[in-house]
């Protein structure tokens, strides 16, 4: 019978991937370009051995990235986050510039969204009149 891993019990470089999404390939990058915030234990035989601080690290960078923000502002935030207490102004200032493209973004697929449904609508009005044969037709 396996366990569920506590604060306490290493994770694998597997696990941390199962637990993540992350592939191994994409869990050594993160280790190379420094956006862990802590570096990560080996054992004597230099396999990688995580923590659940690092794993709830790394699901922050996930979403980070998954939201669209350069790696070079997740470097400096986890660099800021590295340094400790003292410069929460700076790591608040990446994070709103951040959410401010994050916001500009949702607006933008908003609208797209909206040109979909209409066009989706027009669509589905002329099919069902029967008149749709034509439409956009790229020979008329």
């Amino acid at each position: 019978m396996t366990t569920a891993p506590t604060r306490q019990q290493p994770l694998s470089i597997g696990e941390v991937a199962r637990q993540t999404g992350l592939s191994v390939h994409a869990l050594r990058f993160y280790e190379r370009r420094h956006l862990l915030i802590a570096p990560i234990e080996r054992t004597t035989g230099g396999r990688r051995r995580y923590t659940t601080a690092d794993v709830e690290w790394l699901r922050i960078c996930i979403r980070l990235r998954e939201s669209g923000m350069p790696l070079a502002d997740l470097e400096q935030f986890a660099e800021l986050v590295r340094q400790g207490p003292g410069n929460e102004t700076e790591r608040l200032r990446l994070l709103h510039a951040h959410l401010a493209r994050v916001e500009e973004r949702i607006t933008a697929l908003q609208e797209c969204r909206s040109l979909i449904a209409w066009k989706a609508g027009v669509y589905a009005e002329h099919l069902t009149r029967g008149t749709a044969e034509g439409l956009w037709d790229p020979t008329a």
